[in-house]
């Protein structure tokens, strides 16, 4: 074929001189959100703001007063006295399993004859309207037989009580290592857990269908997960669930698993009625019904030599799961995996305990058991240097990983790429860390009522889902004859611009503006078994099968065009919406209308799934995590010695992303990661009365951290000239959970704060979060 009919001489010019333009197109530019627009207009739909359909059933659940109890008594007929009360979901109407356990059972969807935390759904009442729902759940008659509770981690450790049995690590012989060494240490402390307090509460809307099919719309990260349970509870075929999230208000891991629980109601209610069902949980009753980060009791022993290098380290750490596992046991594992954060061990015994307690059942949040391993590690840095009279940071770069020694895990996993080092030397120097170390010195000598504390810490992180077989993903792309692009993907968007970046990789392949590219809501239907939106690999799963589907295109394409213009694959290049094949230009859109008429597919699946990863969790060993992400935080604080009362005055950061995939998004993603680990180890503080009910159950008593909590001057870098030496979408790294460690820094800070005195440097273990009460107190004990 000589020429294009489609395409005139004038347009080859203009085609011509544009493909030769340079443009920002694809990856490693910083485009808005694709939802910014919606978000900021109040035009993005979340589930609460879906069109209602005829006939639309409001749920309101009724929750247990008690942490432990035998339900003795369950009379329902008065909620159906409440005008507008249509039913009333209790066990007995759930056909199919009851039981919607994320790794194992245990998690009943509605209690059956036994309630084991205070905020257990007992039942749950559909009505015409939400008042009618909330009226009818409080008119039901529950009676119990109060047991007595177990409470307390250290409680239910002692009592060996637990929801999956002891796991360790291991290497070398840490008894021996610990007998040898210059200096023994020990300690134990408390951290405390965190409300994810996501904007969208726990929501989903349910329509039934013909055959017993349902539609489910659900704020999840775990579509996969929600459609499975629903068929589950439902007792019908996954094939016959649907379920589509578009976006969720914030999810943080709170609806990798929990979420699933709201939509099998809702299914259950849509179920019986033949109506459409919706719940969106007030934030009471969220807080009260919903697991949080898990809490932690750590107990250690470590052996140092005079400088305080690690030569033996024994780590315990005892999780809080709540009553049921949920995904507890790998949570608690990949705090095992973190409790070395970037310092090489020696001899190492860590063990981890998933203890069980009368409390609502602890589930994944945001890093996922990695910061409360970190916590471990870097309450032990922060004992030896004021056991040694040493800067903290010194004792920190003395344990580093090495990068040909001292550079395996305590779960033998090889260290590599490492950029502790670079990352550390570049931050003290821009953050100026010696010269107001001295500052900050001579400023505490001065003034006896206040006190500031400096610290910088780094931060290794494994990036890969523990459960190995979750490191899967898939994407559906399909081309139009006028050129435009919809793309469908596993991953979910909860605002931290997944769908911006899958989108930009799709348009980097086929270098088309990512003006055209549509990304339509994740869908069952569209996209079968996929893996949560969590592990930080959203954009390193999701984009690279998205990217595998825009290469098979792209191929097609080009095979189409050698054909048809009789070229070579290397005369086919795609660049700024135009193609050149040989010395015909194109536009993207005719290519498309091109492979129509010639009957070239112009839609693909693309599946990614990561390699080389492993572990024996038996055994503990293997390489659980396809790379490791590395940062570091400076911060400076100042300390009100009479009140406890604190200011973050300065932060300081420098991130590794390796090459970054949408700066602004990153920088978005760090600022933000690092403020919400500030509010867990400062103000975010849960609180349990004596019978196990919760208290902090309103933003009124819950205090995440505000703008006014924002450090005034928070300077946030990414690490330049950097690439994943992982074979990852164009290099990139993954930026989601990491940054939520560097907020750590700020209580290092504080301790730094709390053991500068006039007579000398002390060590006080400060329980986690440092509230400006405890604060106090660990300065009247210093």
């Amino acid at each position: 074929m000589s020429h294009n009919p489609l395409v005139s001489a004038p347009t080859q010019m203009a085609l011509q001189e544009r493909f030769h333009q340079t443009q920002p197109c694809g990856v490693g530019h910083s485009h808005t959100h694709e939802s910014a627009i919606l978000h900021v207009s109040g035009e993005a739909r979340y589930i609460d703001d879906r069109p209602e359909p005829e006939g639309l059933l409001h749920l309101c659940p009724r929750l247990s007063e008690h942490a432990h109890a035998r339900i003795i008594k369950l009379d329902v007929a008065p909620c159906y006295r409440i005008p507008g009360v249509v039913t009333v979901l209790t066990r007995q109407q759930i056909p199919g399993n009851p039981d919607i356990g994320a790794l194992a059972p245990g998690d009943m969807l509605l209690a059956d004859g036994e309630v084991n935390y205070a905020g257990q759904i007992v039942l749950v009442v559909a009505a015409e309207s939400r008042e009618a729902a909330r009226l009818g759940a409080q008119a039901a008659v529950v009676d119990y037989e109060v047991l007595t509770p177990i409470l307390d981690v250290q409680d239910a450790l002692e009592k060996q009580h637990y929801v999956e049995r002891p796991f360790v690590h291991q290497r070398g012989d840490v008894e021996a290592a610990l007998a040898r060494a210059a200096h023994r240490l020990s300690g134990e402390f408390h951290i405390g857990g965190q409300e994810h307090f996501y904007l969208e509460t726990q929501a989903a809307l349910v329509c039934p269908a013909e055959n017993q099919a349902v539609t489910v719309y659900a704020s999840s990260q775990n579509p996969s997960e929600v459609q499975k349970l629903v068929a589950s509870v439902l007792g019908v075929s996954q094939s016959q669930v649907t379920v589509e999230t578009r976006r969720m208000g914030g999810a943080f891991g709170g609806k990798e698993s929990q979420g699933a629980g709201v939509a099998c109601l809702c299914a259950l209610a849509a179920r019986l009625t033949r109506r459409p069902a919706k719940m969106c949980l007030s934030r009471r009753d969220d807080m009260r019904i919903t697991g949080k980060r898990h809490a932690f009791f750590v107990r250690y022993e470590v052996g140092i030599d005079e400088r305080g290098v690690f030569s033996g380290v024994k780590i315990d750490l005892a999780a809080n799961c709540g009553h049921s596992l949920d995904l507890s046991g790998s949570i608690v594992d990949r705090a095992m995996f973190h409790a070395d954060n970037a310092y090489y061990l020696g001899d190492a015994l860590i063990t981890g305990y998933r203890c069980r307690t009368h409390t609502v059942s602890n589930t994944a949040f945001r890093g996922f058991g990695g910061p409360q391993g970190i916590a471990a590690i870097e309450q032990v840095i922060e004992h030896i240097a004021r056991t040694l009279h040493l800067d903290p940071l010194e004792v920190r770069k003395r344990n580093y990983y090495g990068i040909t020694e001292r550079n395996v895990t305590h779960y033998y996993q090889p260290v590599r790429q490492n950029m502790l080092n670079d990352i550390t030397e570049r931050l003290e120097h821009s953050a100026e860390y010696h010269q107001r170390r001295a500052e900050i010195d001579t400023f505490n000598t001065r003034h006896p009522l206040l006190r500031r504390g400096l610290a910088l810490m780094p931060v290794k992180f494994g990036i890969s889902f523990t459960s190995t077989f979750l490191n899967q993903a898939g994407a559906l792309l399909l081309v139009y004859t006028d050129g435009s692009v919809q793309l469908n993907h596993g991953g979910t968007e909860m605002g931290q611009g997944l769908n911006t970046k899958v989108a930009q990789i799709v348009a980097q392949v086929l270098q088309i503006d990512i003006e055209s590219i549509q990304v339509t809501a994740t869908h069952t239907g569209k996209v079968p078994n996929t893996s949560p939106t969590a592990a930080s690999s959203g954009a390193d799963l999701n984009g690279k099968a998205a990217q595998q589907a825009a290469e098979t295109i792209r191929q097609r394409l080009e095979e189409l065009l050698c054909r048809l213009y009789a070229c070579s694959p290397a005369e086919v290049v795609f660049h700024n919406g135009v193609v050149r094949a040989g010395k015909h230009h194109l536009t993207f859109a005719q290519v498309a209308h091109l492979a129509w008429v010639n009957q070239v597919p112009l839609s693909a699946s693309g599946y990614y799934r990561v390699p080389g990863i492993h572990y024996d969790r038996e055994a503990g060993r293997g390489q659980p995590f396809y790379y490791f992400v590395y940062g570091a935080a400076c911060a400076e604080v100042i300390v009100d010695t009479l009140t406890g009362e604190y200011r973050v005055k300065r932060v300081d950061i420098l991130h590794d992303v390796g090459a970054s995939l949408n700066p602004a998004l990153d920088i978005g993603q760090v600022e933000g990661g690092f403020v919400q680990g500030m509010g867990w180890v400062t103000t975010e503080e849960l609180m349990w009365n004596g019978q196990g009910c919760l208290l902090t159950d309103t933003g009124a008593t819950y205090k995440i951290p505000t703008v006014a909590d924002i450090p005034h001057d928070f300077r946030v870098q990414l690490l330049p000239h950097t690439h994943n030496a992982a074979e990852t979408v164009f290099r990139s790294k993954a930026v989601g959970e990491p940054p939520f460690m560097l907020g750590m820094v700020v209580w290092c800070a504080l301790q730094d704060a709390i053991a500068r005195r006039d007579d000398g440097i002390v060590h006080c273990l400060l329980d986690l979060p440092a509230t400006p009460e405890r604060v106090w107190r660990a300065l009247q004990r210093s």
